[in-house]
């Protein structure tokens, strides 16, 4: 990163609490421009709080988050998120194309219609993720990987710089697996900076610019290498994991 760049994400000794139960302690994160950076640790370890503090649906206890140098607050249109399979009503009328097209709302004033670059903006979305042939499906009638791709495809329509996903590779196959990851590839290379919430340590160091290591604190941050380690893993994971030997292959190692 040259000197002239603005982190993309800063996290600045974020603490967030639900009631008495803190979620995040004290945690300070940098994330540089154009990274594809992996969110990883134990169920409960902060994951979804930290992704939802940067899009400022948690207010924190302590600390701040800046988006491109502004407080989240003014930094809306800049950051797009995909949820969690699990919080998407799956039944609701709505087709592929619309759902893309929800990625323009935001660019569009509450008085004016989509305009004609806005449906381009979607479809070129739904292209790039490999859905065009499903335009007019109900969302419903997909697979569980197609419907992550759809979201993502949303995101994408939206223009933002930074794209947030919540476990995007859970539930779907390897194939779907790889798809979704080429798509997140072919983001990053667009510009694109992508923090993704992740629960497979044996691909994390293959897929990863960097990776975060949380468990309510922050353990590490780094390239895979300097974070897949045995002594680091077991103190996060408390000794139930299984400590893979090729952790350490693929980006960054």
């Amino acid at each position: 990163m040259t000197t002239e760049q603005i982190p993309a994400i800063e996290v600045r000794h974020l603490t967030v609490s639900y009631g008495e139960r803190p979620a995040l302690l004290d945690v300070s994160v940098t994330i540089e421009p154009d990274q594809l950076v992996g969110v990883i640790g134990p169920n409960g370890s902060g994951k979804s709080t930290l992704i939802k503090a940067i899009l400022g649906f948690v207010r924190p206890d302590v600390g701040e988050v800046l988006i491109a140098g502004q407080n989240v607050d003014r930094a809306k249109g800049l950051v797009a998120y995909v949820p969690q399979r699990g919080a998407v009503d799956w039944d609701f009328p709505i087709t592929v194309r619309e759902v893309a097209l929800m990625g323009r709302y935001q660019q569009v004033p509450w008085y004016r219609s989509l305009r004609k670059i806005d449906r381009e903006a979607a479809l070129e979305a739904l292209d790039m993720v490999r859905m065009s042939d499903f335009a007019e499906r109900q969302i419903g009638q997909l697979s569980g990987g197609q419907q992550q791709r759809v979201f993502l495809a949303r995101a994408l329509a939206q223009g933002a710089d930074i794209l947030l996903l919540d476990e995007p590779f859970a539930g779907v196959d390897a194939a779907t697996e790889r798809a979704i990851l080429e798509v997140l590839e072919r983001a990053k290379s667009a510009g694109k900076t992508l923090v993704v919430v992740h629960h497979d340590l044996t691909t994390a160091a293959e897929y990863f610019d960097k990776l975060i290591l949380l468990k309510q604190r922050l353990y590490a941050y780094g390239p895979p290498r300097a974070v897949l380690q045995e002594e680091l893993l077991s103190q996060v994971y408390e000794g139930r994991l299984r400590v893979f030997a090729d952790l350490t292959t693929g980006k960054g190692a």
